[in-house]
């Protein structure tokens, strides 16, 4: 167990290509900002459905 974990550490450290900060902080604004559009864009998808059944069950109660 203790070999796969220096084996493992090793590997992250030596193998492994980190973006660069300024990097990681633009993909991290790209990420949220699509985050933001993609929960408006199901809030939005929701309340029409929402309204939708409303209106579709009012119809069948009159």
């Amino acid at each position: 167990m203790i070999n796969y974990i220096k084996e493992s550490y090793s590997e992250l450290k030596n193998h492994v290509t980190w973006t660069t900060w300024s990097e990681a902080q633009r993909l991290t604004v790209i990420v949220a900002a699509f985050s933001v559009v993609l929960a408006l864009l199901v809030f939005g998808i929701d309340t029409v459905f929402s309204g939708v059944i409303s209106e579709y069950f009012g119809w069948i109660k009159s």
